[in-house]
């Protein structure tokens, strides 16, 4: 398996070197708002511990992970008023992965809405805001 990267985005984001729309932050995590989202208020939660992926992240980490991701999936869902969310995970990158920094995507998700396509187009900053906002109310 490939070594951990230290200059991946996300590790970047982590040592403050790159700014993130941030959500939610304790010991183990940070969540913060997709730059290129495939939703309303699609979330990233990622590990404060370094690990590629799911096959080689300390289970201790990954379990902070897990917790996070729920505690955040809950108020990604309650501040987007949302029906229902979409939680993806990839590994690898025959996976879908791209960024090389263990992640869990949140999706919120409503009857009749499809996703929209990863396009790399970036959002605008003031609906990031806006959308952080009513999930950091929802905590």
């Amino acid at each position: 398996m490939t070594a951990y990267d230290d200059n991946n985005i996300f590790a970047k984001i982590l040592r403050g070197e790159l700014p993130c729309e941030k959500v939610y932050e304790d010991d183990h995590v940070l969540a913060f708002m997709d730059i290129m989202p495939r939703a309303d208020g699609h979330v990233l939660v990622i590990p404060k511990a370094k690990a590629r992926n799911i096959l080689d992240i300390a289970p201790d980490d990954l379990k902070n992970l897990i917790a996070g991701a729920q505690k955040v999936a809950k108020a990604v869902k309650a501040g987007m008023k949302a029906e229902g969310l979409t939680i993806q995970q990839f590994s690898e990158q025959a996976g879908g992965q791209i960024v090389f920094h263990i992640h869990f995507h949140i999706l919120p998700r409503w009857d009749g809405v499809a996703l929209r396509p990863h396009t790399g187009a970036m959002a605008p900053a003031d609906d990031l805001k806006t959308f952080a906002a009513q999930i950091r109310a929802a905590f």
